[in-house]
């Protein structure tokens, strides 16, 4: 196969219960010639993109007083977990364990450049490579183009199923969702409990009130609505103990979730709105963190049953000003210490030690991506793990601090796409634009232009098309 080959996996099976419900499984190597010789066409790969914002706490040398570097590891090359534990004052550092499993690509900067709002202009075209048609970014300005998550949904996913778009955070009106498009000026709002994602995903939405209730009482879950079909495949002979094992996997996740998101809100109709609204704080930290936990879980289970191929995950509303929590201290509002003073603009008083609070939020989310990642690893596959499959991308709307610059934007990558990626290694693109970075995922995960070439082309008309090839394996 050339390099540029799609990838793709086998479908996944799905139980069908009562009142419709359904839950998809994961890979079976008992049922995978079958399965093989009945998909056309087979899956392809997936892509997960979450979402920081505000930038990272990379060197400012031009600053006053300048900032040392706290993100990016000291040497460029192979990354060992030795070597990445070893830059224990850089947030990267926190995914140590996974350094075989990582892609960190410096070097991309963003490819429009579009005056007036940083967050604005950072987020709208993330995933789009595509301006604004405002004068100048504001937090009504929206993208001219659709999001790569929903070209990869579009052209991948069953039966015209959109790109599973999350939120940990609670909507207040400004920036909210900001992320994922269905193409000019049409944003699309994310679902920010994940009770309702998981619902979605399982088939729970048309439950009858009686189904609904015995679940909300945690009298039952989802498991028991697919029990007589489960059980009819469990008691295959020929069944193969791997098999057997991922099963128990998959529905001792589904119940776990389940009872994690039991205690983290009441599921009856008239209380579930209690995730959705973060306990009435869209600064809590605690929660937002805890929300997104849940979220990933969501995804990990999205994902092994084939439910989508695109996903996003955004953290934070666009200009995140959340509170978090850091050994056991409460930080001012993130973007507050994003800009290094307890003020929204250029004017206020000094935070004490704010990039060593930005160090600190940057970990945060470095945590937050190594559960995404071992949620991934969890789950095997034909020729290894469901995130050898794909790729989960790392991103900020921003690069740095006070700036707010999108010079050298902070990609931390994991999966290397059925062997498109490269893995285990730390690169410089050189100062290219994130539209090339948008190409190379594109095409890592199996999408084609009409003639089969790679996507080198996705983004604005204007901009110069290409992949980077220090990304591809």
């Amino acid at each position: 196969m050339s390099r540029f080959g799609r990838q793709r996996f086998p479908r996944r099976l799905f139980l069908t219960g009562t009142a419709g419900v359904t839950v998809g499984l994961p890979f079976l190597e008992t049922f995978a010639a079958k399965m093989v010789r009945a998909a056309s066409p087979d899956d392809p790969g997936f892509v997960v993109f979450m979402r920081q914002g505000n930038g990272c706490s990379q060197a400012l040398p031009y600053s006053n007083p300048a900032e040392p570097e706290m993100f990016w590891p000291r040497n460029l090359g192979t990354l060992t977990p030795a070597s990445m534990a070893a830059d224990s004052d850089r947030a990267t550092s926190e995914l140590s364990a996974h350094a075989d499993k990582l892609l960190l690509v410096r070097g991309v900067r963003g490819a429009l450049s579009i005056s007036g709002c940083g967050h604005a202009r950072g987020a709208l075209q993330a995933l789009t490579a595509q301006p604004t048609g405002d004068a100048e970014a504001s937090n009504n300005s929206l993208a001219l183009g659709e999001s790569l998550d929903n070209r990869i949904a579009r052209e991948l996913n069953p039966s015209g199923r959109g790109p599973l778009t999350l939120a940990a955070m609670r909507p207040r009106n400004y920036l909210d969702s900001v992320l994922s498009y269905r193409g000019p000026n049409d944003r699309r709002g994310a679902q920010t409990n994940p009770k309702v994602a998981f619902d979605n995903i399982m088939g729970l939405v048309n439950l009858d009130d009686t189904s609904a209730n015995a679940i909300a009482a945690r009298r039952q879950s989802v498991n028991d609505l697919v029990r007589e079909q489960m059980q009819s495949l469990l008691n295959r002979s020929d069944l193969s103990s791997d098999d057997r094992n991922r099963l128990d996997l998959h529905f001792s996740s589904i119940r776990d979730l389940e009872i994690r998101l039991a205690e983290c809100s009441p599921l009856d109709a008239p209380t579930v709105s209690a995730i959705n609204a973060i306990d009435g704080d869209h600064q809590n930290g605690d929660r937002i963190v805890e929300v997104a936990e849940l979220h990933i879980d969501v995804i990990g289970l999205a994902l092994s049953c084939g439910y989508t191929h695109a996903v996003t995950l955004q953290i934070g509303n666009g200009n995140d000003a959340t509170r978090y929590r850091w050994q056991g201290e409460q930080f001012p509002s993130y973007h507050w210490i994003s800009h290094r003073i307890f003020a929204d603009g250029s004017e206020g008083d000094p935070i004490p030690d704010a990039q060593a609070k930005h160090n600190a939020v940057d970990r945060i989310h470095a945590r937050l991506f190594g559960r995404l990642v071992d949620r991934l690893s969890a789950y095997t596959t034909e020729t290894g793990t469901l995130l050898d499959k794909g790729v989960c991308a790392w991103i900020n709307d921003l690069s740095n601090g006070p700036p707010h610059s999108v010079n050298n934007l902070p990609y931390v990558l994991a999966g290397g796409a059925d062997g498109f990626l490269r893995t285990g290694a730390y690169v410089d693109a050189g100062d290219t634009t994130h539209n090339k970075l948008l190409n190379t995922l594109a095409t890592a995960v199996g999408l084609r232009k009409a003639n089969g070439d790679p996507v080198d082309d996705f983004g604005h008309q204007s901009l110069e098309g290409g992949l980077i090839d220090d990304m591809i394996a």
